[in-house]
């Protein structure tokens, strides 16, 4: 994994490039996915040929979809280390007209704390762990080592951004990059709707008698097991979830021993890896429906 801390200045010999594009060559060497951002240091909008979705990407940009336009359109799914697309003829007049370089920070497994004033500062100072910092106009980016779900106005003045997002490159900054805490994962929970189970959940029947699973360390282990599970999916994010789900409640869901707390590191697991509130609740419910809870 790449840190903004390995990028080093541009060599004099690509001094005939463009300013941007010579600070997005390093920043791609180094790992990072970059792309242009244009007047008011925003990206390119889609060219005609992709102009309303019509070339077959996603909506809204929500997944890169699978639109293979050589133009730097849709937004930070556009973000590439490839050198040979950043110098391919389609980016040169994005480039010309670039203002500012961009960077996909979950892309490189990466996650900014974008504090917008004083306030944030403040309050990210007694909250989070000291991590490498970039001063911006109006405030800070706190880096962090890790990606997450990424969500604007988690808290006032705050906005996470990781997976499905840009950042601004604004230049190396300063400090030693921390790992992504779960003080900042757990940003995006609260900025949600209270999670439960499922929407309309109703408490799960308990076992007579003993439970065998009610020793603390045998379920924390099992939870601790699932999340990893989560955690570590690199494809099939949905269905991993949903076994995950499927697995956890086959073995604990008649006993009475989840508690809220349990479910919740489950989606926090979930919503990291990109899912929704929403997915998570129907994969839950659709989990409890497959066992007759």
């Amino acid at each position: 994994m790449t840190q903004p801390a390995t990028i080093r200045r541009v060599p004099g010999g690509m001094s005939a490039l463009p300013e941007a594009l010579r600070t997005a060559l390093t920043l791609a060497a180094a790992g990072v996915p970059v792309l242009p951002l244009r007047r008011g240091k925003v990206p390119f909008g889609n060219c005609h040929a992709c102009k309303n979705s019509t070339c077959g990407d996603r909506p809204n940009m929500k997944v890169p979809g699978p639109c293979r336009c050589p133009a730097p359109c849709h937004g930070w799914a556009a973000a590439t280390t490839d050198p040979a697309v950043l110098t391919s003829p389609a980016w040169a007049a994005a480039w010309r007209r670039a203002v500012a370089v961009a960077y996909h920070p979950g892309g490189a497994g990466l996650t900014v704390v974008d504090l917008d004033d004083a306030d944030a500062i403040a309050w990210a100072r007694t909250t989070l762990p000291a991590t490498r910092t970039v001063a911006t106009t109006r405030g800070e980016h706190w880096i962090y080592r890790g990606a997450m779900a990424g969500r604007n106005a988690v808290r006032p003045g705050v906005d996470i951004k990781s997976s499905m997002a840009y950042a601004r490159y604004l230049g190396p900054g300063t400090g030693h990059m921390a790992d992504l805490p779960d003080a900042v994962r757990a940003l995006t929970v609260k900025a949600s709707s209270p999670v439960r189970p499922a929407p309309h959940a109703v408490p799960l029947p308990a076992r007579s008698g003993e439970c065998p699973h009610r020793t603390p360390a045998y379920l924390d282990r099992g939870i601790v097991m699932a999340v990893q599970r989560i955690t570590e999916a690199r494809s099939a994010i949905h269905a991993t979830v949903y076994r995950t789900f499927l697995a956890v409640l086959s073995t604990h869901g008649r006993c009475g021993c989840l508690t809220d707390s349990h479910v919740t590191r489950l989606f926090v697991a979930a919503q990291t890896k990109g899912e929704t509130l929403r997915h998570c609740t129907d994969a839950w419910a659709n989990a409890r429906t497959t066992l007759g809870l």
